[in-house]
């Protein structure tokens, strides 16, 4: 057996019972599940700057918009605010590193 704690995403428990395993649960309120969604984005993040490939750009999304969704926000409005702040700011394609301001 062994013990994970972690947040996992929605259909996991039910892949591994359709494995023939068998998993135990337990559902947290939505403050007890940022906890672990904040430990799982650092997680995510350390595998993406491992491996450095597209599902992992996708697993740190997941769980940003996760995380947004506990605040009340809809995936929809993020990147609204996004393209907003794009729009007015910029984004990061041209590989500009501030070094002074004088």
């Amino acid at each position: 057996m062994k013990i994970y704690d972690k947040l996992v995403r929605d259909r996991i428990p039910e892949i591994i019972e359709e494995s023939g395993k068998k998993c135990e649960v337990e559902v947290v309120s939505n403050e007890v599940a940022l906890e672990y969604l904040y430990k799982k984005l650092g997680e995510e993040v350390e595998e993406l700057l491992t491996d450095r490939n597209v599902d992992e750009i996708a697993d740190v999304m997941e769980v940003l918009f996760a995380i947004a969704s506990k605040y009340g926000y809809a995936e929809d409005e993020v990147l609204e605010v996004r393209n907003g702040k794009k729009s007015a700011r910029g984004g990061f394609e041209d590989n500009i590193v501030l070094k002074k301001v004088l």
